[in-house]
């Protein structure tokens, strides 16, 4: 099976394409969270979809979905600060050496480096993140999440996916 080798329209996009998709998961992330912060934090709470999704104001101490949240002071905040800062550095470097073709991978990056930047601005602006996705039915909870935890979590995916694709070709070419 040959691949068509017609380049597409993400093979145009030049680098800087990459850092702009984080910086938007970053500013969507900040304004859903400045909403949390003025609108649910007074209230707690807001049901949007009674017995399913609710907005409900949670301060994470933790990680993502508040692992790690009872380490013991200083260690949780070294460990919640330090982690990410060298998380970001490391993916700034793939992001920057990752050749262009690489697209799936350098889009996966982006919005796991906008996600990190966005729970790293919480810790440092107001000492925890701002977590206020509650999806529930009856008394199950998923943990409280944010968009930048969705934008992790996707990004991480699509990293998946790619390292399937990739795989995948290597299996259907010919020795």
């Amino acid at each position: 099976m040959t691949r068509n080798k017609t380049p597409g329209i993400f093979s145009r996009i030049p680098r800087v394409a990459f850092f702009l998709v984080s910086g938007a998961v970053l500013v969507a992330d900040q304004s859903t969270k400045m909403f949390a912060l003025k609108r649910l934090a007074p209230r707690g709470s807001i049901s949007v979809i009674p017995g399913w999704f609710d907005l409900t104001f949670v301060m994470n101490q933790g990680a993502l979905f508040g692992i790690g949240r009872n380490l013991r002071e200083p260690l949780r905040t070294l460990a919640f600060t330090l982690l990410p800062v060298t998380a970001i550095l490391y993916i700034l470097y793939f992001l920057w050496r990752t050749p262009a073709r690489d697209r799936l991978f350098l889009i996966g990056l982006s919005l796991i480096l906008g996600g990190a930047l966005g729970n790293l601005v919480d810790r440092i602006r107001v000492g925890y993140v701002v977590d206020f996705l509650d999806f529930y039915w009856r008394n199950h909870h998923w943990p409280a999440f944010n968009l930048a935890d969705s934008s992790i979590c996707i990004g991480v995916g699509l990293l998946g996916l790619d390292l399937f694709l990739k795989e995948r070709r290597r299996d259907e070419s010919p020795i």
